[in-house]
């Protein structure tokens, strides 16, 4: 076997007859032809369905199990074969989810930048938001006027179903005598108390009382420091008798203070926790992490769409096509020939002295508003049955939330169908499209969002990640480093194979065969593999003449990879 080419011996696949053909080995290789000359069949159908099938016999069976088996193309043999990678001009993904920075891998290099150097700010107060030490909290607790009395506790239990008695026990074996539940102080040395486990409990363990003062300031810390040990990171703060104007610190939660005890006195309750929090919202933080950028998790998806960037809506010209026509029959998803909407339309339309012949258009904007999404007042409702007269008063709920409650309420999946008839694709109006939740949107590395990164084109990206470390601190900059570096190699290959138009947000399934192709080629050249068979089909396709000589360039330089 020669080690310079792959030799090809009575290669019959499809239109092929007994063809035999030596291919050289690293180099870039053309097969040219007419339509129909049997190009696909020699290049995809046997000498790539060869290499990738011999590769696959050589994993363990276990292995083959998930990645299934290929037939042997009909050929009597093929020598000198690498591992093959096939790339065509299929769609990269028809999954929504997918977008151009994900099936690039970008997203998660960005995901990873944001996770390590991002600064959290509060989506509703628009402050930077930070992580509290046990010193920090300290500090806040001393700025109490001095002489006011607290406890120190730890939230050991937070709206938790269950009786607890095997946490009560631990507790007293730890020498923990009192604690609050449900707001309530218990004296575990005299009481056993019993809680019905079907519903929510909150416990807090009275760590130690305290006398705000300078000279308690090592006590204080004590306690502290024990309270977060015990209640993993968290700490309350509860002051029964709060002086006027307490201050309350700039990084304290308090999460509801004020809370009335059972005489009526008002009580002053601070919760403080080592994760992220802000006092001056009511916003709930948790962790930063990698997953909290990836809109197919759901801790980083925002909660309306699911991490789609869309949503579907009962759109108003798909229920109104023809507003010419009569009141009785303008609207396409309710028939007037169905009693229950019959009924709705002649009490609605008695209700606004309206006759039911009128054209829709005709009608007042504020009665058409009142069918199509519901009335402001109260409307009387009467109608006969095989049992006499029944009557009811209640605000009419409007055609368009009547078609999107039963969208969500009903089990009929020919019922969805038939309402998502009616239903238009829109943009998420809390997300406004970034597919991510709030939090996630508020965590800015230079001043930027990750959503804002997301929708700049490759170029616009590549500007911006050069000139990233002229912001960035000394540390910051260090930490980001090597992922910088793989952001702008695989921005520039993008680049490089004439797709620096393209939005990192763009969904992949959007995408040309040419583009998809070229996206795959360009993750190909990024991953630095050698010793490979790569086999493509037509990359050139569609492209300016500019394009096609960076493409030419991206291919040799894969080639040159070995």
């Amino acid at each position: 076997m020669s080690k310079d080419y792959i030799e090809v011996r009575g290669a019959e696949e499809h239109n092929l007859t007994d063809l035999d053909v030596r291919i050289p080995r690293e180099e870039f290789t053309v097969v040219t032809g007419l339509s129909g000359s049997g190009k696909s069949s020699l290049a995809f159908d046997t000498v790539y369905a060869e290499g990738q099938r011999r590769y696959i016999e050589s994993l363990s069976a276990y292995a083959r199990n998930f990645l299934g088996q290929m037939d042997k193309p009909q050929v009597e043999s093929v020598e000198g074969l690498s591992p093959a990678i096939s790339i065509d001009q299929k769609n990269a993904a028809n999954n929504p989810r997918s977008t151009v920075g994900t099936v690039t891998e970008l997203h998660d290099y960005l995901r990873l930048l944001y996770a390590r150097i991002g600064v959290q700010y509060d989506p509703v107060t628009g402050e930077e938001v930070g992580e509290q030490s046990a010193q920090d909290m300290v500090a806040q607790i001393l700025e109490l006027p001095e002489g006011t009395r607290a406890k120190v506790a730890a939230p050991v239990v937070r709206d938790q179903k269950g009786a607890f008695e095997d946490l009560f026990e631990d507790l007293v074996s730890e020498g923990y005598a009192r604690v609050e539940v449900d707001g309530e102080p218990v004296d575990l040395t005299l009481d056993d108390p019993e809680l019905d486990q079907n519903y929510d409990h909150t416990i807090d363990v009275i760590v130690d009382r305290v006398k705000v003062s300078p000279d308690a300031r090592s006590r204080i810390t004590d306690s502290v420091e024990t309270a977060l040990e015990e209640a993993g990171g968290a700490l309350k703060l509860i002051v029964p008798d709060p002086p006027e104007d307490v201050p309350f610190a700039s990084n304290a939660r308090s999460t509801g203070s004020l809370a009335e005890d059972a005489d009526g006195d008002d009580r002053l309750v601070v919760e403080f926790s080592e994760e992220l929090g802000n006092p001056n919202s009511e916003f709930q933080f948790s962790a930063i992490e990698t997953r909290s950028f990836s809109f197919n998790s759901p801790y980083g998806a925002c909660p309306e769409c699911e991490g789609l960037g869309s949503t579907k809506e009962v759109d108003e010209d798909l229920v109104v096509v023809d507003p010419s026509k009569p009141l009785k029959h303008v609207f396409e998803p309710w028939s007037y020939d169905r009693t229950y909407y019959s009924r709705q339309l002649d009490n609605v339309a008695d209700h606004f002295g309206v006759s039911l012949s009128t054209p829709f258009e005709e009608l007042d904007e504020s009665i058409r508003r009142q069918f199509l999404y519901g009335t402001d007042e109260l409307v009387h409702f009467e109608w006969t049955t095989k049992n006499g007269t029944r009557e009811k008063t209640e605000r009419f709920e409007g055609v368009i939330p009547n078609l999107e409650r039963r969208h969500v309420e009903t089990d009929s999946e020919r019922a969805r169908d038939h309402i998502e008839e009616y239903m238009a694709v829109t943009t998420c109006s809390e997300c406004d499209g970034t597919r991510l939740k709030a939090q996630s949107r508020h965590v800015l590395v230079a001043g930027t969002p990750i959503t804002e990164v997301n929708r700049m084109s490759i170029a616009d990206a590549r500007t911006h990640f050069e000139g990233l470390e002229a912001v960035l601190g000394e540390r910051d900059t260090k930490i980001a480093e090597e992922i910088l570096k793989e952001i702008r190699a695989r921005l520039g290959f993008m680049e490089e194979v004439g797709l620096e138009y393209l939005t990192l947000d763009r969904e992949a399934s959007t995408l040309s065969g040419g583009e998809s192709q070229r996206i795959r080629l360009a993750t190909q050249v990024g991953s630095g593999l050698v010793g490979v068979l790569y086999v493509l089909d037509e990359p050139s396709i569609g492209l300016h003449q500019r394009d096609n000589d960076r493409l030419l360039d991206t291919l040799t330089g894969l080639r040159d990879l070995g």
